[in-house]
């Protein structure tokens, strides 16, 4: 009894230095910018409007992106702020460094005790969250307005913003008698579509990851079973080459024909520097029988010619049969630099690019790019009409006819950040090799 009595009051103690230890214990002490953030969560956008008025009246704004757009974007949102100020003035400057240097630059800058860049728009999920989260040079907010459109809180919310979700589809050139009816017509014996290299755009990458996703590498194996028996001799051939390598990176049960698809992928696809001049290409009625994947925006800034014509082109998902995922979304992230010198109108910018059509409008005047909020993305179908693009009084266009996400979702390969970064050693290191010994 003495015994069972000593080791109850010892587990007492131990319990008791357990809840001590955790009544003790203080939440991570949060940098001056993330003291805003949390009580800009709170605020609506004409709230934060004041602040920002009060905070960069006279001064100059510095951001930096992946999209050009963002300097196309600044004009509106210092017309907006001067619509409740008529006194208002900011200079702005928009930087979009190249060849994912914008990695290094924004480190670079974090370093510095107040730092030049106020914002960023961002792409690739997978370094933002190794590089820029983890390190906590980028702070996400959420604007409160944002979230009550998606039925979340903002203080709750888990996850990067994403100003919007772009696609890159399968097109191909239509002058000829050639059709892809399935996902794998695009790694058939012979194929060599055009795609933006891997290593020059690393979003691209980050697609081959998603397709080792359980979900993707069923959508995978079931277009793979649609193919009559001619076509399967081929792939699997390919499938039976990384078996094994499925299993080694424990991927689920259909993981073999993720890489199968992958491996026959980077062997073959032609490599570019760029999404237009492969649409330049593709739309060319020299073209024929050639395809690509690429941004499917690029259409629209393509200009009729005897020889040119987005008639000359099809986008694959569209066609009547088609089976498998049409092409892959990405999407561009915003956040506040940790550092930043405006962080009210760092917040401010961002709550008005991602909760009003106006602020959006440098990026949905577009098809294929589309708002992560509800409300901004009817408001940009209402404004543009996309699902009816095509039709123009200057020529009938059906490509251009914009099917939206709400389409386009459940075709689409959509990055993950965290389930890229989870297979970013065993799947890239495997992807590292297929593009070091192609050709």
């Amino acid at each position: 009894m003495k015994k069972l009595l000593s080791f109850a009051l010892a587990c007492l103690m131990i319990l008791s230095c357990v809840a001590l230890a955790a009544c003790g214990k203080k939440e991570a002490k949060l940098s001056a910018t993330q003291e805003i953030i949390k009580q800009a969560q709170s605020m609506t956008l004409e709230e934060l409007a004041k602040k920002a008025i009060e905070e960069s009246n006279g001064k100059t704004f510095y951001g930096v992106g992946n999209s050009s757009r963002g300097k196309s974007a600044l004009p509106l949102f210092i017309e907006y702020l001067q619509s409740i100020d008529s006194s208002y003035t900011m200079e702005f400057e928009w930087q979009q460094p190249k060849n994912n240097k914008i990695f290094d630059q924004l480190t670079a800058d974090s370093k510095k005790a107040t730092g030049t860049f106020a914002m960023t728009l961002i792409q690739d999920g997978n370094q933002i969250e190794s590089k820029m989260v983890q390190t906590g040079v980028l702070d996400t907010f959420i604007p409160k307005d944002w979230a009550d459109a998606n039925g979340v809180k903002a203080d709750e919310y888990e996850g990067y913003l994403a100003l919007q979700t772009l696609n890159k589809v399968f097109m191909f050139n239509s002058t000829g008698s050639k059709t892809y009816t399935n996902v794998w017509d695009f790694v058939a014996e012979g194929e060599h579509g055009l795609y933006m290299d891997i290593d020059s755009e690393l979003v691209g990458k980050n697609f081959l990851y998603m397709l080792t996703k359980d979900e993707y590498a069923k959508g995978l194996k079931e277009a793979y079973d649609a193919l009559p028996a001619a076509k399967k001799s081929y792939i699997d051939t390919a499938v039976a080459a990384v078996e094994s390598d499925a299993k080694d990176f424990g991927l689920g049960e259909n993981g073999k024909y993720a890489l199968a698809w992958i491996k026959l992928w980077v062997e073959s696809y032609n490599a570019q520097t760029d999404d237009g001049p492969i649409c330049n290409t593709l739309v060319d009625k020299s073209a024929t029988d050639q395809f690509g994947l690429l941004v499917y925006s690029k259409l629209r800034s393509v200009t009729e010619s005897e020889s040119v014509s987005k008639n000359n082109v099809k986008v694959a998902a569209y066609e009547d049969g088609y089976t498998g995922f049409g092409g892959y979304g990405y999407c561009h992230y915003l956040f506040v630099t940790d550092n930043s010198p405006l962080p009210w109108t760092a917040c401010a910018f961002i709550a008005y690019m991602t909760c009003t059509v106006d602020g959006f409008s440098a990026w949905g005047k577009d098809i294929g790019g589309y708002s992560s909020n509800p409300t901004v993305a009817a408001g940009t179908e209402e404004k543009y009409h996309h699902s009816t693009s095509g039709n123009k009084e200057d020529g009938t266009y059906p490509v251009l006819n914009d099917r939206g996400f709400s389409w386009w979702k459940d075709r689409l390969i959509i990055e993950d950040p965290e389930y890229c970064a989870s297979v970013a050693f065993t799947v890239g290191s495997w992807i590292e090799l297929l593009t070091k010994y192609k050709g």
